[in-house]
């Protein structure tokens, strides 16, 4: 019997959420969720978003696309971050065959982390490692913690009071001439003089106003999108996504480059973080070291290191260095398993 890779249609929801089980993973299983996700139209991309691999009539495996344009310089160039990528046991190639199919839709593919048996496939597809980006978390309500009884364990108690501590002695921000200001789904335009643009030969991933009003429908997660203002003049974002708990800081931007002023960005989300009800840590991923320095001084603690490897297209030339993921760059910024997933 022949396998057939295809576009997903909503009526295979239960099938991929049983086909992604059998590999081991935990996908949204929430209809509403699921089609968001995966059908629900973009403007900004015409492409399918959700891949199956079909033995019969029988869905065997599955791929996820988060499509994307990866730019630097004068350069420009379609780029997938392929997610919820598994085919279930008895399909031993499964995972191999999609891949390689994604592989034709863009110039470029890339993985962030993965499992232990995903890091060692990527390598045998061609990916390249060309780079690291860092888990960064903040405790902001130690209390929160104790009302996850899930993650109750003999350490539970010292951690909170090394947490309380913390926090306690976590000092005031100081911003400066910076505010921030939470953005209306009507308002969004307003950061459309300020979306990401390359510097140099920095990989940068492009944003549009179109993908901003796709996220802040997102059923699975609450997120908000505040401007950065200095002298009532908007000079950058920032992207919240509000999930269990967990307050994400998914994706930032400003148009200077000096540490002072992204010192301010980091604390402005902070801040807004605190306001939103039930919030136990504010989290984030970053490889860029002048952030990653702006979150440690901001009292973020950096935990696990991902790796980043990128797939290039034959006969195109690599990126020339890493390019910045963000955790909207893949479903990082609004995935959970149905229950907190604190980082601390």
């Amino acid at each position: 019997m022949h396998f057939r890779i295809r576009p997903s249609v909503p009526s295979d929801g239960p099938a991929i959420v049983s086909a992604m089980r059998k590999a081991g993973l935990h996908p949204l299983k929430e209809e509403r969720a699921l089609y968001w996700k995966y059908w629900r139209e973009r403007t900004d991309w015409s492409g399918p978003r959700s891949l199956v691999l079909t033995k019969g009539d029988e869905i065997v495996g599955h791929a996820g696309i988060v499509p994307g344009t990866l730019a630097w310089g004068d350069h420009r160039s379609s780029v997938i971050h392929v997610i919820d990528w598994a085919a279930i046991p008895e399909v031993a190639l499964g995972g191999r065959m999609l891949m390689k199919y994604i592989s034709g839709l863009a110039d470029y593919l890339v993985a962030a982390g993965g499992s232990e048996d995903t890091l060692r496939m990527l390598p045998v597809l061609g990916f390249q490692h060309c780079g690291t980006t860092y888990r960064y978390v903040r405790t902001i309500h130690p209390l929160r913690y104790l009302t996850s009884k899930a993650h109750w364990n003999w350490k539970t108690l010292p951690k909170f009071g090394r947490d309380v501590l913390r926090t306690l002695g976590t000092p005031a921000a100081e911003l400066g001439a910076w505010s921030s200001r939470q953005l209306a789904l009507d308002q969004v335009q307003g950061v459309a003089s300020v979306l990401p643009k390359p510097r140099g030969k920095t990989p940068i991933f492009e944003r549009n106003l179109a993908a901003f009003s796709y996220f802040l429908s997102c059923p699975s997660a609450t997120l908000t999108l505040h401007s950065m203002e200095r002298a009532g003049e908007i000079r950058g974002y920032f992207l919240l996504s509000c999930v269990l708990g967990q307050a994400r800081i998914v994706d930032s931007w400003l148009d200077c480059e000096d540490a002072e002023s992204w010192l301010a960005l980091v604390q402005c989300a902070v801040y807004a973080a605190q306001k939103l009800p039930g919030i136990a840590e504010v989290v984030t991923t970053e490889g860029d070291p002048m952030v990653s320095q702006c979150l440690r001084a901001s009292h973020f603690r950096q935990r696990s290191a991902v790796a980043i490897q990128i797939l290039t297209r034959k006969g195109l030339e690599s990126p020339p260095s890493c390019p910045r993921i963000q955790m909207l760059d893949s479903d990082a910024a609004y995935h959970h398993p149905g229950f907190a997933e604190f980082w601390n």
